[in-house]
């Protein structure tokens, strides 16, 4: 498969075609993502490093740097610490946990467009889209220890929720 010669335009449109999806989809979980934050007064770093280190129990620097695919210096500068800075490993302190379960709980699911434009694949097919060939993709560049960090952090989700019925999500177009 390797061998295969793929032709200078087909390589070009392809990467433009996931460069241009890809932008768009990021402005949509981006604006998504601030609105849910936002009354926390939390950037997006700082709540993907907090999400990120809960869900590993804790978690190196250039762990946080890795699955959460952003600059070492980025999930240094935005991890709140002690004033010791060689201290290179971040825990959620239980103010922390506290946050991230009340953000959790006032997560208001029926204003975010990427949710609302994933909610008639949901209703046609039974499920929302898996990805799986990005999921692929992804792999193939960040490794194998990336997609395991990646599927841990949502069983974790998972387990945090007894009762997915008590969200009860409905289309703006039900409504």
């Amino acid at each position: 498969m390797a061998d295969q010669h793929i032709s200078r335009k087909d390589a070009m449109i392809f990467n433009q075609r996931v460069a241009q999806m890809s932008k768009a989809l990021w402005k949509a979980v981006e604006k998504d993502w601030q609105q849910w934050i936002k009354p926390y007064e939390l950037n997006i770093n700082e709540h993907h490093i907090l999400w990120i280190a809960y869900h590993l129990e804790g978690a190196t620097i250039s762990d946080i740097a890795k699955f959460g695919v952003m600059h070492v210096s980025t999930a240094f500068n935005f991890s709140k610490k002690e004033d010791d800075r060689r201290n290179t490993y971040v825990t959620v302190s239980e103010e922390g946990k506290a946050l991230l379960i009340q953000m959790n709980e006032n997560y208001h699911n029926e204003d975010y467009s990427v949710l609302q434009g994933s909610l008639p694949i949901r209703d046609i097919y039974g499920k929302f889209p898996e990805f799986l060939e990005v999921m692929s993709v992804l792999r193939n560049i960040y490794g194998d220890d990336f997609m395991d960090i990646f599927e841990r952090g949502f069983q974790n989700i998972e387990k945090t929720y007894v009762d997915s019925s008590d969200y009860l999500i409905k289309s703006k177009v039900e409504s």
